[in-house]
């Protein structure tokens, strides 16, 4: 009888949980989310609780926490690309909005899948959070997918997995040890090592199809081939990820809880489960209509602006999409938590690299479009760069090492940058 109360107390939005379940919520969360949680506010319920009708009141309560309980500032461009995209404005404008109105809605699917981790459990509630942690990636890729802009979507993901590993984690290593002189910042190897391994194996099966074509010439026995090996290695990648979570949310579960448990044990659900869950379902729908704006007018945009398609999804798009997660993690590392900063930048791209690449091209394979994993030799070297630079710093503790390598990293993010820019369709 006092759980059902207390269930529709916070539907009501005036309940919170017991902290006696903050210890089984804690181990839900990702280090994406806690990254993800600097950037939102306390919301104060005095206005709401004024209100006479209880279901207006309940809306209310939700508006505020989902809304209003967030330091970004550009909810107000969604719906302006809606009414540029209705009243026919530039396709360049709508561009630029869809884009902007991404950034807050990827911080807000965080917060909505971390709400629903405190009533799933912390296994339903981390396989929750680690399919929806790069979500508006994900849906974007789709839409590319069908309407066949393969490079758009390769682009995409690329710069995804690229500014997660150069730009995210060179800055959170350069910002940290700035803002750390005198002190020797320390993280966790083991989980550092199995993100970098597994990034490993996902280059490992991006460059089997690009050696298998330079090995063989062009052709279009060698394109069938190409596409087949792909959707193999596709394969093995997602099983692969699947080992992966079930080691994460399992059998070695203490390797990936957050070190600062001590500090979020007064973490406890503002919304109740059906709310979170009705606002998870709105907000994936505004993100899959942004998301088909911003594919369908990225060709103008780009002959609008004078830069290059490749420049805007490479750079543009993985910035903009995960913002806010990208500030937290630097943040994190001014205040010397370096396992945050780690496990957001190591962890999102293996997301992307091993479940949402491989993803892609097994539904480019039921849609019969082909979509393969070969990046091209530029992009793929890239990688490789990517992939020493992380294997390089997570041998040994950051002291003074970590200043030199965060220099190189983000030397290489810049010439990526410049490259991109300068690069032909």
């Amino acid at each position: 009888m006092d759980n059902s109360h207390e269930v529709s107390e916070l539907e009501h939005g005036r309940g919170l949980l017991k902290p006696s379940s903050n210890k089984e919520v804690l181990n839900g969360r990702t280090l994406q989310n806690v990254s993800s949680s600097i950037l939102r506010t306390k919301s104060e319920p005095v206005l709401v609780s004024s209100v006479r009708f209880q279901m207006l009141r309940h809306f209310l309560a939700n508006l505020q926490e989902v809304i209003l309980g967030t330091k970004a500032v550009l909810f107000p461009a969604i719906p302006l690309a809606i009414a540029a995209d209705f009243y026919k404005f530039g396709r360049a404008w709508l561009f630029a909005l869809s884009l902007l109105g991404l950034t807050p809605l990827a911080e807000r699917v965080s917060f909505l899948t971390e709400q629903i981790a405190y009533y799933t459990g912390p296994t339903v509630g981390g396989l929750l959070n680690a399919t929806c942690g790069n979500a508006t990636e994900l849906i974007i890729a789709l839409f590319a997918l069908y309407q066949n802009k393969i490079h758009v979507l390769k682009y995409s993901l690329l710069g995804s997995i690229l500014s997660n590993l150069l730009l995210v984690l060179g800055t959170s290593l350069l910002c940290g040890g700035l803002a750390n002189l005198k002190k020797e910042q320390r993280y966790d190897r083991k989980q550092a090592d199995v993100n970098s391994l597994l990034l490993l194996l996902g280059l490992l099966c991006h460059m089997l199809p690009l050696t298998f074509r330079y090995a063989i010439g062009e052709g279009p026995v060698t394109f069938y081939y190409t596409l087949e090996l792909s959707r193999a290695s596709s394969i093995v990648m997602l099983l692969a990820y699947v080992a992966y979570i079930f080691f994460q949310l399992k059998t070695h579960r203490q390797l990936f809880e957050s070190q600062e448990e001590g500090e979020e044990e007064e973490e406890k659900a503002v919304i109740g489960f059906s709310s979170a869950f009705s606002w998870l379902v709105g907000m994936t729908m505004i993100i899959a209509l942004l998301s088909e704006y911003v594919v369908g007018t990225i060709e103008a945009a780009s002959d609008s602006w004078g830069i290059s398609v490749s420049f805007i999804s490479i750079i543009l798009l993985p910035i903009v999409g995960n913002a806010a997660e990208h500030a937290g993690s630097i943040i994190f590392a001014f205040k010397n938590k370096l396992d945050i900063s780690l496990g957001v930048a190591l962890g999102s791209a293996t997301q992307i690299s091993m479940f949402v690449v491989p993803l892609c091209v097994v539904v480019g394979w039921i849609m019969h479009v082909h979509m393969d994993l070969d990046f091209s030799l530029l992009e793929t070297v890239s990688l490789l760069y990517n992939n020493y630079h992380s294997l390089h710093f997570t041998g040994w503790n950051l002291t003074l090492h970590e200043r030199s390598s965060s220099f190189s990293v983000l030397h290489c993010y810049s010439c990526l940058f410049l490259g991109s820019q300068n690069s032909s369709e």
